[in-house]
């Protein structure tokens, strides 16, 4: 639908507080995730919000944490508020997530949602992690926003390992793809990518409109999912232990968006034991 549209994806300590205050470790083995939905311009009754948490055991990784930073941008419109999230030293990433508010302006949305690396090969967090690189260390949101407002922020989230956890033989994995589209009107697309055999098994994901970061190529692109799924896009089911894949759906909303691509993450972990 051309209005409906992911506002966030986020980590939640009891299924309906948000993180939005200070910055830095806001919560230690979160058991929540949210999923944020916004309408944009437009209602419909058929809209819904589903959101998917994934939930993983391990024999050396048995506490997390959630790192949180924030901007106060985009505040003009037509640009991009960027913000990157950095795990503790000594952890790993295991996941991420993105956030903008206010949830009641039509066209703010996050555009991106993406592992990286806070060094200057990845441009700060500005450059998303490539197909085969091993353990990212941040994660990035990006929000994007027509129009023009002051009080415009962007939120992003790094799931990383606990702290005093040896994780020397932890390896984290990105498997990433990218396929040209949605270019016409009223279009949605979905790009998928999947944890290899030698991997290890998937833990999180994240997706983007646009590969370039400076803005989408169409103000109505947005996302409409960002979630964990079996090689042929589809959503698992409640549940489910066999998931593999990472699934981003994207949509033109009512306007076409030439030279627009779907890029998708995938994080694929092995914790060595």
């Amino acid at each position: 639908m051309n209005g409906n549209h992911v506002n966030g994806t986020s980590p939640s300590s009891d299924g309906s507080t948000e993180y939005l205050g200070s910055t830095g470790v806001v919560g230690t083995d979160v058991t929540h995730w949210l999923g944020i939905g916004g309408s944009g311009g437009q209602v419909n009754s058929g809209f819904s919000s589903t959101p998917y948490a994934m939930c993983f055991t391990s024999n050396l990784i048995n506490h997390t944490q959630v790192v949180m930073n924030k901007v106060s941008a985009p505040t003009t419109g037509s640009t991009v508020g960027l913000v990157t999230a950095t795990c503790p030293a000594s952890t790993r990433l295991l996941g991420g997530g993105a956030r903008t508010t206010p949830g009641n302006t039509g066209s703010f949305k996050p555009i991106a949602s993406f592992p990286t690396f806070d060094n200057s090969a990845h441009s700060y967090g500005a450059k998303a992690a490539a197909d085969g690189e091993t353990n990212p260390g941040s994660w990035s949101a990006v929000g994007w926003d027509n129009n023009s407002n002051a009080a415009n922020q962007t939120f992003a989230y790094a799931i990383c390992s606990g702290n005093g956890i040896n994780v020397s033989g932890v390896n984290v994995k990105v498997r990433f793809s990218e396929v040209s589209g949605p270019t016409a009107g009223s279009t949605g697309l979905k790009a998928t990518v999947t944890c290899g055999g030698g991997d290890g098994k998937l833990v999180s994901g994240g997706s983007v409109t646009t590969t370039s970061f400076t803005g989408p190529a169409s103000g109505g692109d947005h996302l409409n999912g960002s979630y964990p799924s079996d090689s042929s896009a589809n959503p698992v089911s409640d549940g489910s232990t066999a998931a593999a894949s990472w699934t981003a759906f994207t949509h033109t909303g009512g306007a076409s968006s030439p030279n627009s691509e779907t890029d998708v993450w995938a994080l694929c972990a092995d914790d060595g034991v």
